[in-house]
């Protein structure tokens, strides 16, 4: 049985000024302020990256103004 079209295109995961993850499909060239983080692979594969290194969901500048609040 062949496999789907989704199981074997390939993502890179990507990462803006905001530390703030996506996918990307492998390939194309990544949008405006976005840039590669870590390796192509699969979407699933992409997918895990990002639920293991994405731990807070805060933008990056919002994390930083309340650091400086709270010091």
């Amino acid at each position: 049985m062949p496999e789907s079209t989704e199981t074997q295109e390939r993502y890179v995961v990507v990462m803006n000024h905001e530390e703030q993850y996506s996918i990307w499909p492998a390939g194309r060239e990544l949008p405006a302020g976005w840039s590669q983080v870590g390796e192509a692979g699969s979407r699933e594969a992409c997918l895990a990256y990002i639920e293991e290194a994405w731990t807070d969901m805060r933008p990056r500048s919002l994390r930083e103004q309340m650091a400086a609040a709270g010091a």
